[in-house]
Order: structure tokens, then C-alpha cells, then sequence
């Protein structure tokens, strides 16, 4: 037994063991997991303690909600900006537009460039 399964038993923590087919969802899971310890180890009670406790109402876990999604944003744009700083940026092929009677080249300022077909 390890040491995390004899203090989980001392606190009446119960565990269930799964088996996965996927190891993503076995990774994804591992890491709710980890997610929970921390949250537990930071505030000393469970999401479930929290909410039956009336530690925090609908109105906070919706604040929560927005902060962690206005969050999610910010990292998505610098993760955006550190993809364009280690990519070099690529020479950009001509867009072309094919009408029912022309072509239309679109360089790089905009500009149409009108060519009989």
C-alpha cells in the first residue's frame, strides 16, 4: 500500500481503480487527479465539501467559470504569439479568384490584379 493510499484510507477516501483503453483519458484523468490534490491541499475541502457547505453560491462558481475562461483566452493568444515567434513566417502564395469569365489575382497589399481568362 503506498502512502497515499494508507492517509486516503485514514480519511475515509475511497479510490477506484480503472482500466483504460485510451491513454489520453487515462492521462486526462490522472491529471483531475493531481487538479483535486492541489485544490484540497490549498483550501482543505473538496469541490463537493465546498458547494454542500454553502462555502460558495451558483453566483461564485459562474464568477469562477468566467475567470477561468477569460483565463483559457489569455493563454491561447500567448501560445498564438509563441508559435509565430518560433516559426519563421512563410512566403505567402498567390490567392487567386476564378469568376465565370476572369481570374483575379489578390497580391500581398490587396490589390486586384485583373486578368482575362
Amino acid at each position: 500500500m503506498s502512502d497515499r493510499e494508507i492517509i486516503d484510507a485514514k480519511r475515509g477516501i475511497s479510490r477506484t481503480t480503472y482500466s483504460f483503453r485510451d491513454p489520453v483519458v487515462e492521462n486526462v484523468v490522472e491529471k483531475f487527479v493531481k487538479r483535486s490534490d492541489v485544490g484540497y491541499a490549498k483550501y482543505g475541502r473538496t469541490l463537493h465539501t465546498e458547494r454542500t457547505g454553502k462555502h460558495k453560491d451558483l453566483a461564485g462558481y459562474l464568477n469562477d467559470i468566467q475567470e477561468e475562461l477569460m483565463d483559457a483566452v489569455l493563454y491561447i493568444q500567448a501560445a498564438r504569439e509563441e508559435l509565430a515567434d518560433a516559426v519563421p513566417p512563410q512566403i505567402s502564395t498567390p490567392k487567386y479568384h476564378v469568376g465565370s469569365d476572369k481570374v483575379v489575382y489578390m497580391d500581398q497589399s490587396g490589390y486586384d490584379d485583373e486578368t482575362e481568362d
